[in-house]
């Protein structure tokens, strides 16, 4: 017979045990639910479009890699398309660059924005000004630290197009390095990725990134650009296709030749400062698109968390751990399908270790930005 003291820890085992399961149950939902539309993605075989194209590319002091990125987006095998550069207030050699390029290459189009003492701005007005000097309907956008994987990226983004598509979000990785910190870094853009690209296969898109995103002029002037959310330092591209995207004008283009690479931060604090400011982005985000994503951080948080305490109250440490066990099996199937799809395959190994140093993380930087003066675009 149980004492008073055994059955207080007997329902207090099961309370947390049924957290637990609850926990379990909502990570299930989102990863065969969802995820595993990404990890069995198979690409629809598509009709030969391609529309005239504007590459847009805003640069602020970008003189290094626009020698070095931009010659691949010029060597792009496509029919006709322009490269749009937006020399953003640069006070280094980019301009000096920039003309020599023109000088080479007559479908490069080069805004100026001069430097004002009485007025600041971010990114989105520089991009703005690139949009409306744009002499085709259908845009591609990226940065001026990223490359195409390929010669091949502008045709497969462009493929997408058609009466009814106005969106398609691409993946923008990062470049692989030694060290820690670049797994972290890219295991986070994967798991990013892995959300939103799934969810527009659901036709629930929320998000795209600015890296490796295609979508067209006469949306944007529709949506009025980012006059909903100006005031919002960042989400010139997450923003913007959370308001604009419908079920049915968005599509993704994952293949690995459309991938762009990007420069890659080389230590934790500028990270960390990158990170506050992509986050501040999200209480923005329509209701929908923010459930969902709270329901995934809140069942990650809560299956570690009463996963720690039924075994502190040992209560069914078998079934416990089976059920652990099922839902990394789960996982690791998903993941491994979706990281080959998107050339991040020697993530795999680490990806428990970093899943959890990320549930640390985060808090911190939502913490942060609480208590700590906004990063500008610079």
């Amino acid at each position: 017979m149980f004492n008073s003291t055994d059955f207080t820890t007997f329902s207090y085992g099961l309370v947390v045990f049924g957290v637990f399961a609850f926990a379990f149950l909502m990570q299930m939902w989102f990863y065969c639910g969802y995820f595993s539309r990404l990890a069995f993605y198979k690409k629809k075989e598509l009709v030969s479009r391609f529309p005239s194209t504007s590459i847009v590319i805003c640069a602020r002091n970008e003189d290094d890699n626009l020698v070095e990125f931009l010659p691949l987006v010029f060597n792009q095998d496509y029919p006709e398309f322009e490269v749009v550069v937006v020399n953003d207030c640069s006070f280094d050699n980019t301009g000096d660059v920039l003309k020599e390029f023109s000088k080479k290459h007559s479908n490069l189009k080069i805004v100026t924005i001069k430097e004002d003492e009485y007025y600041s701005h971010g990114k989105k007005v520089a991009l703005m000004m690139g949009i409306k000097g744009a002499s085709h309907e259908c845009l591609l956008l990226t940065d001026a630290d990223c490359k195409p994987n390929s010669n091949q990226w502008l045709k497969n983004m462009m493929q997408h197009f058609d009466a009814e598509t106005e969106i398609v979000l691409g993946y923008g990785a990062y470049e692989k390095q030694k060290g820690f910190l670049n797994k972290i870094i890219r295991f986070d853009t994967f798991m990013i990725a892995l959300q939103f690209l799934s969810f527009a296969l659901a036709r629930k898109t929320y998000m795209g990134t600015g890296r490796n995103l295609a979508y067209k002029k006469s949306l944007f002037f529709k949506m009025k650009g980012f006059a909903s959310h100006y005031y919002v330092e960042s989400g010139d591209d997450d923003l913007f296709v959370n308001e604009a995207a419908t079920k049915q004008n968005s599509k993704i283009e994952i293949d690995i030749d459309t991938h762009t690479i990007s420069r890659v931060k080389k230590n934790y604090r500028d990270w960390f400062r990158q990170k506050r400011r992509h986050i501040t982005t999200f209480k923005h985000y329509n209701f929908w698109s923010k459930s969902r994503l709270i329901s995934i951080s809140l069942a990650q948080y809560l299956f570690f968390l009463s996963f720690i305490a039924v075994l502190i109250f040992q209560f069914q440490p078998i079934v416990v751990l089976s059920v652990f066990a099922l839902r990394l099996i789960i996982q690791m199937i998903i993941f491994n399908k979706s990281m080959k799809k998107l050339g991040e395959k020697d993530l795999l190994f680490f990806t428990p270790i970093i899943e959890l140093i990320l549930l640390i993380i985060y808090p911190m930087i939502s913490l942060s930005n609480m208590v700590m003066k906004k990063n500008k675009w610079k």
